[in-house]
């Protein structure tokens, strides 16, 4: 299996068990080594106060993006941080867009950084993540070989 097959695999593999970004409706529209591209459209039901997105539900899409990002090895990472820097308002019905890219990848830890557009192209959030590795894998490496 080449770096680009077990990067599938591995998404394939987080998605068919993630309840969380099934029932928001986040979905993986990309992934390879090192980086994602996930979506989720604005519902009614995600507006705060404001009468914008919650910022959570702005959060939790650029988080779940760096999951994938971050696991796309094909072995076990969690979040150790991460950070996010609202830049404009997302609106009902928008479709939000998240791109994870990997900055740095050394021993167990890692640094990612996610950007949230909407489709229009405008930059919604910017978020970082830092990594670490835990024992395990998604796809044992002896399937899909």
């Amino acid at each position: 299996m080449d770096s680009q097959q077990r990067a599938e695999a591995a998404g394939e593999a987080m998605y068919s068990n993630d309840s969380a970004c099934k029932d928001l409706g986040i979905e993986l529209r990309s992934i390879s080594p090192g980086r994602a591209e996930m979506t989720m459209t604005v519902r009614d039901a995600m507006l705060n106060g404001h009468d914008v997105c919650h910022g959570g539900f702005i959060f939790t899409l650029a988080d779940s993006c760096f999951a994938y990002a971050c696991n796309s090895h094909n072995q076990s990472t969690l979040a150790a941080g991460a950070r996010i820097d609202f830049l404009a308002p997302g609106r009902a019905g928008d479709v939000l867009l998240a791109r994870a890219e990997e900055r740095a990848l050394a021993g167990r830890t890692g640094i990612y950084d996610v950007t949230v557009s909407n489709q229009d192209g405008t930059e919604i959030a910017l978020f970082r993540g830092n990594s670490h590795r835990i024992k395990g894998e998604l796809v044992p490496q002896g399937e899909n070989a």
